[in-house]
């Protein structure tokens, strides 16, 4: 859209934008960031076996996880003083410590006294990565495009896997891979890149939303003219995944005020030590979050301002997240993708998403009306979304000219340090503490790799020559 004395352009972190173009731009982003927001949560619980023994508290879970991002989310979009990037991220529960908060909770025996000692362990976690924040600048040196531009790549590879997994139905989907689980997750991407690159103004912004809400549709038309009780090979009958539970909704309450620490944290430290390291890591990835979120929908590189600002919101975003009996709460990669795609960095969208997930947070039944929607609609979009993250780090990398040492990092970083963490198995003769933190998805080796490469490698001419034309002497 033009510019007028009254609006700016979507395509424009700063100044408003009409409340039509507004809420359904920050709606693609609850879209995109909703099961992902809860799904940590989800498993954690269930591990510690709050699903079953105490449902009300494993709801209230629930709707504290998407108050808190919604308000971390505001935070980081606007900042209070030094906390907060003021970039265009959205903040959801991370995933990354999934794997240290199973073994935690394992080596607890699991309950609510484990939870509660994920929770205290989140609390110093967050303090140390909002000390860490506020050294971006003098350790910027050590994250140039090289560095940035190799996590972003791991990044968007590792969450291709989970849009695909989307795409078929979702993980654990007794029909996965059907048929109509794979039609459906193509009609949203064909719907998407039609509307992107066939369509002009608000229909093709918003290409993500509009593909999303076809699909949904879509399954919920399927649910009338198709069968959706299946029977598995040991004839137990259930539900495919692409059908639209519309009963959750009928079920859930229209208001419902959180309740602060409705599970009190308690310190461990063998939990703390656990928990801590991953904190620092997840430093690491969002600063490339950031950097693949600026370079992709700003086309420029984030300033150490901005960087620093967005970790801080990183480790206070936790402890807030905690206070609310919540997960630790980090920049989402999944928005990140969004970002790069649409191009649409508005912080009035991204504020109107954001607004959605508090009221979320207070509407249990507005909630159940997003997490009802069928895996393989969010895959449809995801997939499009997660690859865009690693052309962005593909970017970053090429940006100044390919170098024979670029070419060095990114191939060991990328070849051993990504293969290893991403390969299961492949650390089995490590110890546990090791396997916790640098197996799963290759992003923390990748990094680490990358990071110590960039340090021992010496520059050559071709690299310096590089740096003085991009200005960076």
């Amino acid at each position: 859209m033009k510019k007028n004395a009254a609006y700016t352009s979507p395509y424009e972190f700063t100044g408003p934008i009409p409340l039509r173009q507004a809420i359904p731009l920050g709606m693609q982003h609850v879209l995109a960031m909703f099961v992902g927001n809860l799904t940590p949560l989800m498993i954690i619980c269930g591990i510690c076996g709050i699903t079953a023994e105490q449902p009300a508290l494993y709801v209230t879970l629930l709707q504290n996880a998407m108050l808190a991002a919604g308000v971390i989310t505001l935070i980081q979009l606007w900042s209070i003083g030094p906390i907060g990037g003021q970039v265009p991220v959205i903040m959801g529960t991370s995933s990354g410590f999934l794997g240290v908060m199973r073994g935690v909770a394992a080596s607890m025996g699991g309950g609510v006294i484990a939870y509660s000692a994920i929770l205290g362990a989140a609390m110093v976690g967050g303090v140390c990565e909002a000390a860490l924040g506020f050294f971006i600048k003098p350790l910027r040196k050590f994250f140039p495009p090289v560095v940035t531009g190799t996590v972003v790549l791991a990044i968007g590879l590792s969450l291709i896997g989970v849009g695909v997994n989307s795409f078929a139905g979702g993980s654990g989907a007794k029909d996965f891979g059907s048929l109509p689980n794979l039609l459906l997750g193509l009609l949203v991407l064909i719907v998407i890149v039609a509307l992107k690159h066939f369509t002009k103004g608000i229909t093709s912004t918003s290409c993500i939303l509009c593909g999303i809400i076809v699909g949904y549709i879509t399954a919920s038309l399927m649910g009338l003219a198709l069968p959706h009780q299946l029977t598995d090979s040991e004839g137990a009958v259930y539900n495919a995944a692409w059908y639209v539970n519309w009963s959750k909704i009928g079920e859930a309450a229209w208001v419902s005020v959180p309740r602060i620490m409705p599970v009190k944290p308690s310190f461990d430290l063998h939990a703390i030590l656990s928990i801590l390291i991953m904190f620092l890591v997840t430093a690491v990835e969002t600063i490339g979050d950031i950097s693949g979120c600026i370079e992709g929908g700003m086309g420029r590189e984030a300033t150490a301002k901005e960087l620093s600002g967005g970790v801080v919101c990183d480790g206070v975003g936790s402890v807030i997240s905690a206070l609310f009996s919540s997960l630790p709460t980090t920049s989402f990669s999944q928005n990140v993708g969004l970002v790069t795609m649409t191009k649409v960095v508005n912080r009035m969208a991204l504020t109107c998403g954001a607004v959605f997930l508090v009221l979320a947070g207070l509407s249990p039944k507005l909630a159940a009306v997003i997490s009802i929607m069928p895996q393989s609609v969010l895959g449809g979009a995801a997939v499009m979304m997660f690859a865009s993250i690693a052309v962005s780090g593909i970017k970053l990398l090429t940006k100044h000219g390919i170098t024979n040492r670029v070419v060095t990092i990114v191939s060991i970083a990328m070849g051993l340090g990504y293969g290893l963490g991403a390969t299961a198995g492949a650390l089995t003769g490590l110890p546990q503490g090791v396997q916790l933190i640098f197996g799963g998805s290759g992003i923390v080796p990748a990094a680490i790799l990358a990071i110590m490469l960039n340090i021992v490698i010496p520059k050559e001419r071709e690299d310096l020559d590089a740096e003085t034309a991009a200005g960076q002497t």
